[in-house]
């Protein structure tokens, strides 16, 4: 049973896994760059390089299917550059021009070369054929020997190195690329030509490309290129992070994609498998769609946790500033009041009960501050007289017009408003005449 799995299914985990690899760290730069559909249009690019290749030679070796391939995608890239500058149009609509003639004209070729009744398979070459990489059964004496490793497929080895070849790419240039996809000018100025750096990246993404589609298709390959560097990009703004998280949703998507797609019927009674390479492109796009929802800190759900407590923050604040004036003025806040006060009585019920909880509030009505929350009170209120007194010395703006500008502003920025206008030279009353408690 193991060898078995060394021999059918380990081989096409491997060359999956390599080549998501590789794709997915290129991706990070394409995602960066805005240039998502520069790898769809390279993947379809490459088609009528390959059959060119394939009716040319009448061979299927990888070594031809790779040259082919490569100067298709070369060939596309350095179109689509030369559509957008001297045709003056966006770069979206040079790759949706060039891609859709490059994919159309190798539709056309494969359909000639069937009418030559020549073996070229159109689902192999749009849609992958993981399960037809295999590795023949070594025997247990010589599992390792010269000769059992010389009967690896192809397809293990091409993906392995143009991985190897990506990341070294990637480790040598990162702090240039890095300048590049975000600053173009400021990479030129600083000596590195942006232009280059941009033809290296679409040379290494069409070689990407030329070593995947033999795994997933010249069409599905699309996913690994984009998926794992969009997935990793919502969990983190850090690149060198979001290059590792790339990496690490590539690997998962291809161990997860083929083995559900090879496994996954029969655990529920469906006697055939799924197509490996399609299963892949499948579980790729869930990690994205559940990080869309889920991830910390851009997922839907995590924004609306994180809108949900700044809200509750805010409100707690407010009624801490309600209550501290109450007492300045040398009157208590009914309950009711503070319900009525302020919008969504809801959350500000909810946040009565978290500040009581917090023993910031005593459980009583009127509402009383305790010693920690007249100090957050205290602080609340200060730091919005300094906002009115600073939008009307610094910004110009009206006395009448500063309040719902400082009551926005006095939950955020409190140390720099410190540093600018809260020390020993602070003003001590806010444009209305009332005085601004000390720190």
């Amino acid at each position: 049973m193991f060898q078995q799995f060394l021999s059918l299914d380990l081989p096409p985990i491997l060359s999956a896994m390599f080549s998501s690899i590789a794709c997915a760290v290129l991706g990070n730069y394409l995602v960066l760059r805005r240039l998502s559909l520069m790898g769809d249009a390279i993947s379809h690019s490459v088609l009528p390089g390959i059959v060119v290749a394939f009716l040319l030679t009448s061979s299927r070796s990888s070594i031809t299917v790779f040259i082919g391939a490569a100067l298709a995608g070369i060939l596309s890239a350095l179109l689509i550059e030369l559509v957008r500058r001297f045709g003056r149009v966006e770069t979206g609509a040079s790759m949706g021009v060039i891609f859709s003639i490059f994919f159309a004209l190798g539709v056309i070729l494969i359909e000639q070369a069937a009418a030559r009744s020549i073996d070229l398979d159109a689902d192999c070459l749009l849609h992958g054929q993981l399960e037809a990489i295999f590795w023949y059964p070594p025997s247990s004496t010589e599992f390792f020997s010269f000769h059992t490793l010389s009967l690896v497929p192809s397809e293990v080895y091409s993906s392995f190195f143009t991985m190897l070849l990506v990341l070294l790419f990637v480790r040598l240039l990162y702090k240039e690329l890095k300048i590049s996809s975000f600053d173009p000018a400021l990479s030129t100025s600083l000596g590195f030509s942006s232009t280059l750096l941009y033809q290296l990246l679409m040379i290494l993404v069409a070689a990407s490309v030329v070593a995947s589609f033999r795994v997933v298709g010249s069409i599905l390959v699309i996913a690994m290129i984009l998926c794992p560097a969009a997935t990793a990009r919502l969990y983190t703004d850090r690149l060198q992070s979001q290059i590792y998280l790339s990496v690490f949703f590539a690997a998962l998507s291809s161990v997860f994609g083929y083995l559900a797609g090879a496994f996954g019927p029969s655990l529920v009674g469906y006697p055939h498998s799924l197509n490996a390479s399609g299963m892949i492109a499948v579980v790729c796009g869930l990690f994205l769609g559940s990080s869309a929802l889920f991830a910390p800190q851009y997922g839907i759900v995590g924004r609306l946790l994180r809108k949900r407590a700044l809200g509750l923050s805010v409100r707690r604040e407010d009624i801490l500033a309600l209550v501290f004036r109450a007492v300045e003025q040398g009157r208590t806040v009914p309950r009711e009041e503070a319900f009525q006060t302020f919008e969504n009585s809801n959350l500000t019920k909810r946040a009565c009960a978290r500040l009581i909880q917090e023993e910031l509030l005593s459980d009583s009505d009127p509402l009383m501050l305790t010693t920690r929350g007249e100090v957050l009170g205290r602080e609340t209120v200060r730091k919005h007289r300094l906002w009115e007194s600073y939008l009307v010395s610094e910004a110009g703006m009206s006395p009448d017009h500063v309040h719902p500008t400082a009551e926005k502003l006095e939950h955020f920025a409190g140390e720099r408003l410190e540093e600018s206008v809260g020390g020993e030279d602070s003003p001590q009353q806010d444009p209305h005449g009332k005085k601004i408690p000390q720190a």
